[in-house]
C-alpha cells in the first residue's frame, strides 16, 4: 500500500504547489570607503510569507532581515507609487540597525543603512550594471 501511495505521489503531484520568488539587488556605498553588499528578498505568493537577506562582499554568511514597515506615497497621479520599506538587521539574536530602500516601479532610488550602536548612517546606490541571478548572487 506504501508503493501505491508513494507512487501516486510521483504521478499526481500535489495541487498546493508554492513556488518562492527570489530577487538579487548588488549595492555599492556612495561615500568614504568602498563597502558593497547583496540584498535578497524571498516571497511566498501561497503563504504571504516574505524575508531578505544581506551579505557583504567580503563576508561569507548572510544577515537577516525582518520586515518592519513599507509606506506608499503617490508623487504624481500618472506615475507609479513611491515605496519606502524598512528592514530590521538582526544579528546574533540581536537588533543591530536597519535597511531602508525608497523604490518607484521597478527602480531603486535610494538605500541607506543605520547602525544601532553608533548611530550612524550609510548610503548605497543600486549598481544596476551587474548582473545578479539569484543562482551566484553579486559578483563582486
Amino acid at each position: 500500500m506504501q508503493v501505491l501511495f508513494v507512487a501516486l505521489l510521483f504521478l499526481f503531484p500535489l495541487a498546493a504547489h508554492s513556488e518562492v520568488t527570489t530577487e538579487v539587488y548588488c549595492f555599492r556605498s556612495q561615500e568614504g570607503k568602498s563597502i558593497n553588499f547583496e540584498f535578497r528578498t524571498y516571497y511566498d505568493s501561497v503563504s504571504k510569507w516574505s524575508g531578505a537577506g544581506v551579505r557583504y562582499s567580503k563576508s561569507k554568511k548572510a544577515i537577516s532581515l525582518v520586515h518592519r514597515s513599507t509606506e506608499q506615497e503617490i508623487l504624481a497621479e500618472d506615475r507609479p507609487y513611491e515605496f519606502t520599506t524598512t528592514w530590521v538587521e538582526v544579528s546574533e539574536g540581536a537588533l543591530t540597525g536597519e535597511y531602508e530602500m525608497v523604490s518607484q516601479g521597478a527602480r531603486i532610488y535610494g538605500m541607506t543603512y543605520t547602525n544601532y550602536k553608533s548611530g550612524k548612517k550609510y548610503s548605497f546606490e543600486q549598481d544596476i550594471s551587474m548582473d545578479s541571478p539569484p543562482e551566484t548572487g553579486c559578483q563582486w
